[in-house]
């Protein structure tokens, strides 16, 4: 794949002078005026730090942190100051992307998205259309749509809208003809094509039915992906981020973030985790990287996801007649698991349902059969860990398995999660406070751009379990809230652990990384609902602005 071109001499210098780029300044910079949470115990609030050369060499009190040659100084005006916020799980160049195509989130009903159709072909008359966004659950009409939905406002030309979840789209008569799907097509495996009464297919399709659309659209060009990344860059370090683990990365992505970091134009630090296909690489070579961005490891999927009825569970769905869907068998899972180990790769495993979890669970724990301590610090992750069986949550800990999880699902999925499972397997679904209580580090996340990709977003959902809107439900399991520092700790240390750097970066400690979140509220005593209310006002990684607006 193309990412062979860089070798290792190339990686070396690439790196230097994108640490002489990003990072260094010629003075120091002192931050003070606010609260400044460091996220360690013994020392959890200073009132400055002075940074130098892209690192803490101070945090305390204002007085000493002036003491010495003059600084810049930086006055947060009553903000607040964090650890800097790491998105554990996003897909980074698709936030971008994203953005220029059909938008369909918030769709508030099936009409809603068919005037969003309408409006957009009217202002793209010609080409395949493509969207992405919309969400059943709310809708009046408490269905799925179907390609009569579609050719109700375009028959022409092929449409394809991608559910929020990325696991489901519904398509249109000529993007099902596109893509060669007719009523005698079977479905693929990992996949269902919907079907009515008569045999024929409804339009909507379920995960790896999914590419037979995908493949035969236009894709994106090479300069539309370059600009897709910046932009979705740029917006993070605008929103607080100041680190991700782009998951699902592929060979051409994975290139275009090593091309930024080498140029000192990434602003935040990026750990890569390839998909299957592109992962000949880093099986190859390891573990590589430049300056802010790494090629860490590989994206595996178990499952699909629950919203769309995929997501494999250990009993029936309690609202279908399904049991959902594996979407790599448990022995391809296993054959990339003896490699990883063999190459010191990581592995991160899409796992959603119950059994989906605990295959993957299964799989991790043979392939280290015998040496449970290499399993610990191989530091192999499960993402999303949406639905456990309680029985499985402690394996978490005792195998040193990292749950990669996304707070904003618990308040997107809680109104329809509880139809999908039921209320008894509610108990394991979302299941924060219990897997800490036993001893499992979590890696706090958004899945941009299936949730918004908001940081304070997260935080919030993490301490309040509660929508936006403040509603949570009878028996939404409220007891699997965390406090404020362990919410913190999910979105800093947690990731920095699961991604081999918590001695660099997840708090702010003298000699680590200066990356900074500052908040206008401080999220650590405000109301709840004052959290995602907040506004971003200052954003440092490694001792360089990328967001200022105090």
């Amino acid at each position: 794949m193309a990412m062979m071109r860089w070798n290792r001499r190339q990686l070396a210098l690439a790196a230097l002078a994108a640490g002489c780029a990003q990072g260094a300044s010629a003075a120091d910079i002192i931050i003070h005026g606010g609260a400044i949470y460091t996220g360690v115990a013994a020392a959890s609030r200073v009132e400055a730090v002075r940074i130098r050369a892209g690192r803490f060499v101070f945090a305390g009190v204002l007085a000493d942190a002036r003491s010495g040659v003059p600084a810049r100084e930086i006055n947060l005006q009553g903000a607040a100051a964090f650890p800097g916020f790491n998105d554990a799980h996003v897909h980074l160049p698709q936030v971008g992307l994203a953005a220029m195509m059909l938008d369909l989130v918030g769709v508030a009903s099936l009409a809603d998205l068919q005037q969003r159709l309408r409006d957009y072909a009217r202002a793209h008359p010609e080409g395949p259309i493509v969207g992405r966004g919309w969400i059943e659950t709310h809708w009046p009409e408490r269905r799925f749509p179907t390609r009569a939905d579609l050719e109700a406002i375009v028959r022409d030309r092929p449409v394809y809208l991608e559910r929020i979840d990325g696991h489901a789209a519904v398509a249109n008569s000529a993007a099902l003809a596109l893509g060669g799907i007719d009523s005698a097509t079977r479905d693929p495996d990992g996949g269902s094509i919907e079907r009515d009464a008569s045999g024929a297919a409804t339009g909507m399709l379920i995960d790896n039915a999914m590419t037979l659309v995908q493949s035969r659209l236009p894709a994106p060009t090479a300069a539309m992906k370059r600009d897709a990344l910046a932009e979705a860059a740029r917006l993070y370090a605008s929103r607080g981020w100041t680190g991700v683990a782009n998951m699902s990365t592929s060979g051409e992505e994975a290139m275009l973030f090593l091309d930024s970091a080498a140029h000192g134009a990434l602003p935040l630090n990026a750990d890569l985790y390839l998909t299957p296909e592109d992962s000949e690489t880093v099986f190859v070579r390891g573990p590589f990287g430049m300056g802010r961005a790494r090629v860490r490891g590989v994206k595996l999927y178990v499952d699909g996801a629950l919203g769309s009825r995929g997501a494999a569970l250990l009993a029936p769905y309690s609202d279908a007649d399904t049991s959902g869907l594996l979407v790599m068998p448990p022995e391809e899972i296993a054959r990339f698991a003896r490699r990883a180990r063999e190459r010191g790769v990581q592995l991160a495993t899409h796992a959603i349902g119950d059994r989906g979890n605990r295959l993957v669970l299964d799989v991790y724990r043979d392939a280290f059969a015998g040496d449970p301590s290499a399993l610990r610090a191989a530091r192999w992750r499960i993402e999303h860990a949406q639905v456990i069986d309680p029985t499985d949550i402690p394996r978490f800990a005792q195998m040193g398995v990292i749950a990669s999880m996304q707070p904003s699902h618990a308040i997107s999925d809680l109104h329809f999660a509880p139809a999908r499972l039921g209320d008894q397997r509610l108990a394991g679904a979302y299941a924060w406070n219990a897997l800490l209580r036993s001893g499992a580090v979590i890696a706090g996340g958004s899945d941009a751009p299936v949730e918004k990709g908001d940081p304070l977003i997260e935080f919030y959902a993490a301490c309040h379990r509660h929508d936006l809107n403040g509603f949570a439900g009878p028996n939404w399991r409220l007891q699997e809230r965390v406090s404020r520092a362990e919410a913190l700790a999910m979105l800093t240390i947690g990731p920095a652990f699961a991604a081999f750097s918590e001695a660099e970066r997840g708090t702010i400690e003298v000699g680590k990384r200066a990356d900074l979140s500052c908040f206008s509220a401080d999220l650590m005593t405000c109301e709840p609902a004052d959290i995602p209310r907040a506004r971003p006002v200052l954003t440092m990684c490694e001792g360089e602005v990328t967001h200022e607006a105090l």
